[in-house]
């Protein structure tokens, strides 16, 4: 966990992403995942740019198995933005910031 993202749990994942008033982007990932190191920077600097506008969770996938497996999650680094409780949006892989970015841009408006 960084300074502006957040962790979240199977046990704290309601309450943190499908019940809040903003987007919310989840971090899927693992400790042993070098993509997900890679990307971990750059969520943290578009978490810190943005927290007005979208927050940004992380759940580790092999601690948080019920949340990984009803989302289908099976490759990491997994990126689901939720609305409302919905999955919009699911990106995969350690993608550039400006391509994060990009995909991002109608929750960051």
């Amino acid at each position: 966990m960084g300074q502006h993202t957040k962790d979240t749990t199977d046990a704290t994942f309601e309450a943190d992403v499908l019940k809040s008033d903003k987007p919310v982007l989840v971090d899927f990932w693992a400790d042993w995942c070098g993509p997900c190191k890679a990307v971990a920077p750059v969520l943290e600097e578009i978490a810190g740019a943005h927290a007005d506008k979208i927050e940004v969770y992380k759940l580790d996938t092999d601690a948080n198995p019920a949340i990984t497996t009803k989302y289908g999650v099976t490759s990491i680094p997994t990126m689901n933005v939720y609305v409302g409780g919905e999955v919009v949006k699911t990106l995969v892989g350690a993608l550039p910031k400006p391509r994060l970015l990009r995909e991002l841009e109608d929750y960051l408006a």
